[in-house]
């Protein structure tokens, strides 16, 4: 019995079960680039579970409400504020699960889409996702690797007026997430065969 035991957990530390978050912020349900190329994201990335949150049909805004709830004591919360926090709650489970996020980063107007914005402000919550220490602010959801997938009509990824990367790259180590790659399909109107192509490479180069 000892030796299955050992046995057994040899077996589960060397072939680990992984967990992939993939949040859709495109909102286009159909004929999305960035979908498509999560899907090949995705296939190569080959996860044991997956989760998927779609951002297509909006995402509530942060108000008084919520504000109120989230700067409230957990053990001084009603049910009202427990009830506002909840989605909040289940989103942060949701990357509290994920050893990967994959996120759908369409640039609308050199930014990104405000449900995606709204997403962000649901899950930077101090004392949960990020505290606030004598050193600065420490993100708590380390250990976890993030893949953007970015598309964009005439914008350049990393150029003078990407405002969408910077951001996400930020919000995301804000949190504790460093560990931040890019598929890049930008400037498809300029150039769909390079822009194309770029993205291939940045999925085939993706370690599964």
């Amino acid at each position: 019995m000892e030796t299955n035991h050992v046995l057994h957990t040899h077996l589960r530390e060397t072939f680990q079960m992984t967990t992939l978050l993939r949040i859709d912020a495109s909102a286009r349900a159909a004929d999305s680039m960035t979908r498509e190329l999560a899907d090949a994201t995705a296939a190569r990335l080959n996860a044991d579970t997956t989760i998927q949150r779609d951002l297509s049909s909006g995402m509530p805004q942060v108000d008084a409400d919520w504000v109120t709830a989230n700067f409230t004591p957990d053990e001084e919360r009603t049910e009202a504020q427990r009830a506002v926090l909840a989605l909040s709650d289940t989103l942060i489970e949701e990357l509290q699960a994920a050893d990967t996020v994959l996120i759908t980063v369409p640039v609308y107007n050199f930014n990104i889409p405000s449900a995606l914005k709204a997403w962000v402000d649901m899950i930077a919550r101090a004392r949960v996702t990020f505290r606030y220490t004598e050193n600065g602010p420490e993100g708590l959801l380390t250990g976890k690797r993030a893949i953007l997938v970015v598309a964009s009509g005439g914008t350049e990824v990393g150029g003078p007026v990407d405002f969408a990367t910077p951001y996400m790259r930020h919000m995301l180590g804000f949190v504790g997430i460093t560990d931040v790659q890019m598929v890049r399909s930008d400037r498809q109107i300029l150039d769909p065969d390079g822009s194309r192509a770029q993205a291939e490479a940045d999925i085939a180069g993706l370690a599964a």
